[in-house]
């Protein structure tokens, strides 16, 4: 494990979906006065062209306020806007191979089990995210493995873990007590009406789990 410092206990995901007609750059703005740690954007929608404007808007803001800013899948779109680094799926460009493009850059992988755990961890992860937790719509056909996997991944790994996966202000707790140092949040966000109150009330649940 590399030894780098950034924060993440309340890590938000801007998906195009959940906009709906929102501002990019206000949405953002918004869950970073929250309390929001950390950004990641994520478009399997739209066009290369697109995803990239998208990510020059982020990178701008999340520069101009000190948060770390990752990209999803697209380890080509990180280097081309300089982003913080990426998140990797299962299905994406192995650890080891991003590591060499990346550097020093921030990697993080989506893990179903020990088994994948410790695989990302031996290529160079920097963190893992566990999920999904709950049950969600943000991905479809998605597999629960539950609060039980995360346990059993925290006793095991070394790196920060994410809980990733149906988060809402209900279960948030419990899922930072199972062994989850952050959570990744999507639709618990965005479904909100107003996003600033909504990452303050995230916020002060897990503060409250870790004690901070």
């Amino acid at each position: 494990m590399r030894l780098f410092m950034f924060h993440f206990a309340l890590y938000a995901i801007i998906e195009a979906e959940f906009l709906g007609a929102r501002n990019l750059k206000k949405t953002v703005l918004d869950l970073i006065a929250g309390g929001v740690d950390l950004i990641q954007l994520r478009d399997k929608e739209n066009s290369t062209r697109e995803f990239v404007r998208e990510a020059l808007i982020l990178r701008e803001v999340t520069k101009e306020k000190k948060i770390p800013f990752l990209i999803n899948d697209r380890v080509d779109i990180a280097l081309a806007v300089k982003a913080d680094g990426v998140h990797l799926g299962q299905d994406d460009l192995p650890v080891y191979f991003a590591r060499k493009l990346l550097k020093e850059k921030i990697i993080g992988v989506t893990v179903h089990n020990l088994k994948e755990a410790k695989q990302a961890e031996k290529e160079g992860a920097d963190y893992l995210a566990v999920g999904s937790i709950f049950p969600t719509m943000t991905k479809k056909d998605i597999k629960v493995v539950g609060l039980k996997t995360l346990r059993q991944i925290k006793k095991e790994s070394s790196l920060p873990l994410i809980a990733i996966g149906g988060i809402k202000l209900e279960n948030v707790v419990e899922a930072m007590k199972a062994g989850a140092d952050g959570v990744a949040i999507v639709s618990g966000l965005l479904e909100a009406d107003d996003l600033t109150k909504r990452a303050r009330e995230f916020k002060k649940l897990v503060n409250k789990v870790l004690k901070v």
